[in-house]
């Protein structure tokens, strides 16, 4: 036990709350806040006696609690080693934040690491037994009280409890040691979007404690946990309860003090409680009902909150299967919200910084946030229940690039449902999303079965970006396909039974001079040159947006993203969080008509002409010159120039255009498709190589992108008639030097796109809608980002464009014709 020598040492341990042994009573270690890279409204407000002081369990309340957060002993540790019992550590850390933050004081990477103090347990508190609280620590820990050791936890998202009276003494000062082991990317464990080094869209890791610590007195017989699952009239109260003997349940609903509705029975069982006159939740009106739950005769008694509303699937007006709220379509409108601070890295400075990113959602119109890959501690979704904002929790992925072995997928399952118990009760979430563009995905479909059976009355999300990236192929699962397309928004066409959403979007860019965590490494999807153009450009998304939203039956889009983050410069602010980088109103008023007029009737979309009947097309290329710069165009009118030394070679039949994968292609000069409608390309290619890379046979340039691609996709080694985000892929790769006749067809009526190879029909995707363009129509290359890419390596013969989509007869009969 401590006895403080001098004044100095007391003075100390007044101010950290920590034993300083006498004999460095003079000049014990401080804690001092660092420079983080950019400083937030909020960095100063940080200090050992206001860190985060807010009760953390709002849907479990009780009167007494000891709030641990503050200065702690900390030291860095090797696997292995011994704890440090009875010993003074070399540094302070101030809890709850991550030791790679500027705000902890620490602001390096540990591995393996060390945290001490001592607490004191208030006299009222006897007779009780006392649980020490972790909300979250990532992520291997271990727990002991005096040198005991009470618990051992793995998992960097959830919070758990441990029961610690049988650890504590007589002695006035008890001993807390946490160690903490974190392997972060060089692990199998779920990690979200930390990596070390942070780069590109990946950021600086989290380690050790990273929220908060806490003591509760309890009885023997206490609640652990509150289930709530509201209804349009009723609650399901389920309490969750420890200890022994017995216990029976009150539960007593409340309108600002007036009783509403009670409920007794059983622990430990689903009670129904019915609500008078019910007041439903919805983001227009967040209305909750005050709950007070006690057990009997063990006395134990908690408070917490419930909002009514269901979440569900139905068809709209149109025949088209939408996301419902409390029975009826409401149009989900919301930022991609990462959740990342350049002070506290994964840790809010204040719970005033933690509301702000949701009451500014707020404020620009949107009714919805998807929570990317990463859990926030329990104030946040709170705070989301209170202002309206329904919520999609991703799941914390594993890393992107690995496939998971068996021991991971155990740990992620057990991971994942500790997540969903922990949040079912919250109303503000609405949809579960266990995987993100295939990082670390593996059976996406059992994976989904088995989270909807875990929480069957949310909707789930199997896999957010299914059509990008890694993504398995789509599993067909859940209740959402989600298509992630930049700029974007993705035109996928509901179809079946699932509801068709835009899960990521945008990612409009603008560098703001000072407020830039790397200003050499700045980037986004599409940089705009001042906010006066960047908000030009959201208007001009999310009038897109309501378009698909009105055509296709998308109900839901999610826009890149709230805040810049780290490298990152695609948000609505900078990543301090001092510098609004749209006009804020405009933004507003082009959300609330996304969300206002995608519940109106359905917009029918453009009639298709029948187009220019034969197989010859509006445009061909037969390249049969075998000499000097231009194609001829043997139907229309619009011959093509040969650019960057583009040459000549033998073809399928004669001769046909050669090109070297670096600058070389033909350029018909002209627009010649309308993309907005049906057409079709054709063509014989010859690739000299195929690998990693992108390469074009047939495009026509979009502003910033290709409006399509006929091509060769590096990312799937799969011949392809693609959209930006969005590919039709053959089943089996291409071999080099080898012929193939390759066709897409892009049916406006039909919203699909369909890629044919030497004839026969390879793939069909649903887009619903085309990709506006008026560039010209190019043989060899695309476009992407404002800038030529994916060239040609082979060679091109027989080119026909249709103003009009094929049918499989006409697609057959030119295979025919070319062989």
């Amino acid at each position: 036990m401590f006895r403080p020598a001098r004044l100095a040492a007391a003075l100390a341990m007044a101010l950290t709350g920590l034993a300083v042994p006498a004999a460095h009573a003079e000049s014990p270690p401080q804690w001092q806040r660092l420079a983080p890279p950019l400083s937030t409204p909020w960095t100063n407000d940080v200090s050992p006696a206001n860190a985060l002081p807010d009760y953390p369990r709002p849907q479990l309340t009780r009167a007494k609690w000891q709030n641990l957060n503050g200065v702690w002993e900390f030291s860095s540790a090797k696997p292995g080693e011994a704890a440090p019992i009875g010993k003074t550590l070399g540094e302070r850390i101030l809890v709850p934040y991550p030791v790679e933050s500027a705000l902890s004081g620490i602001m390096r990477h540990e591995t393996n690491m060390w945290y001490r103090r001592t607490f004191q347990l208030p006299r009222d508190w006897r007779g009780q037994r006392i649980l020490l609280h972790f909300q979250a620590v990532d992520y291997d820990t271990t727990v002991l009280v005096n040198g005991k050791t009470v618990s051992r936890h793995t998992g960097g998202y959830d919070a758990w409890s441990v029961d610690v009276t049988d650890a504590l003494t007589t002695a006035r000062d008890q001993e807390l040691i946490v160690g903490v082991a974190d392997p972060n990317d060089t692990g199998g464990q779920p990690l979200g979007k930390q990596r070390k080094p942070g780069d590109g869209i990946f950021y600086t890791p989290s380690s050790g404690i990273w929220q908060t610590v806490w003591l509760e007195p309890v009885a023997p017989a206490r609640i652990d946990r509150l289930d709530l699952t509201p209804d349009l009239g009723s609650v399901t109260v389920n309490a969750v309860v420890g200890g022994p003997a017995r216990q029976r349940v009150e539960a007593v609903a409340y309108d600002r003090g007036r009783v509403v509705g009670r409920v007794t029975g059983d622990a430990n069982k689903p009670l129904k409680l019915k609500v008078d006159r019910p007041h439903l939740w919805s983001p227009d009106d967040p209305f909750l009902y005050d709950l007070r739950v006690k057990l009997v005769p063990s006395g134990d008694e908690v408070g917490s909150y419930f909002g009514l509303r269901t979440v569900g699937l139905g068809k709209t007006a149109d025949g088209k299967q939408r996301m419902l709220l409390n029975g009826k379509f409401v149009m989900q409108v919301g930022p991609l919200d990462q959740g990342f601070w350049p002070d506290g890295i994964y840790t809010a400075p204040t719970d005033a910084a933690l509301k702000f990113d949701l009451e500014q959602e707020k404020a620009l119109g949107f009714n919805m946030v998807r929570k990317h890959i990463k859990v926030e501690p329990d104030r946040w979704y709170y705070h989301a229940d209170k202002l309206g904002l329904l919520v999609w929790q991703d799941m914390p992925s594993m890393k992107d690039d690995i496939e998971p072995p068996a021991a991971a997928r155990v740990t992620f399952e057990s991971e994942m449902k500790r997540m969903i118990d922990q949040h079912r009760s919250f109303p503000s979430i609405v949809s579960w999303v266990p995987f993100n563009e295939g990082w670390g995905d593996y059976e996406v479909g059992r994976i989904a079965d088995l989270v909807k059976s875990w929480d069957p009355t949310r909707l789930v999300n199997a896999e957010s970006g299914v059509n990008c990236c890694r993504s398995e192929p789509d599993s067909g699962r859940g209740d959402i396909y989600d298509d992630h397309s930049y700029t974007g928004p993705g035109t996928p066409m509901q179809t079946g039974t699932r509801a068709a959403v835009d899960g990521e979007y945008g990612g409009l860019g603008l560098k703001v001079a000072g407020h830039e965590f790397d200003p050499a490494g700045s980037f986004a999807y599409e940089m705009e040159p001042d906010s006066a153009t960047l908000t030009r450009r959201y208007g001009e998304l999310q009038q897109r947006l309501l378009l698909v939203a009105q055509r296709c039956g998308v109900s839901a889009g999610v826009y890149t993203q709230t805040t810049d983050v780290e490298k990152e410069v695609n948000g609505f602010f900078t990543y301090d969080r001092q510098v609004k980088k749209m006009d804020f109103a405009a933004v507003r008023t082009a959300n609330l008509a996304v969300i206002k007029g995608a519940t109106g009737a359905p917009v029918a979309g453009p009639s298709v002409p029948a187009g220019t009947p034969g197989i010859d097309g509006i445009a061909a290329y037969p390249f049969d010159e075998n000499a000097g710069t231009v194609a001829a165009d043997v139907v229309g009118d619009h011959d093509a120039t040969l650019v960057g030394g583009a040459s000549w070679t033998a073809g399928k039949n004669g001769s046909a255009l050669a090109v070297n994968g670096s600058g070389q292609f033909a350029d018909t000069g002209a627009a010649l498709l309308n993309t907005e409608g049906s057409y079709s390309a054709a063509a014989w290619v010859r690739f000299n190589a195929v690998g990693d890379g992108f390469q074009t046979v047939v495009s026509q340039d979009g502003p910033s992108n290709s409006a399509f691609f006929l091509q060769y996709s590096g990312a799937d080694h799969r011949l392809a008639m693609s959209f930006v985000g969005t590919r039709a892929l053959a089943s089996t790769a291409p071999e080099p030097n080898r012929w193939y006749h390759v066709v897409g067809v892009r049916d406006a009526a039909s919203g699909t796109l369909k890629l044919y190879v030497d004839g026969q029909l390879a793939a069909t995707k649903s887009v619903c809608l085309g990709e506006a363009s008026t560039g010209h129509t190019v043989i060899g290359r695309g476009k992407y980002g404002g800038n030529p890419v994916d060239f040609l390596n082979g060679a091109v013969d027989q080119v026909h464009v249709y103003d009009r989509a094929l049918s499989d007869a006409d697609v057959s009969a030119l295979y025919s014709s070319g062989k």
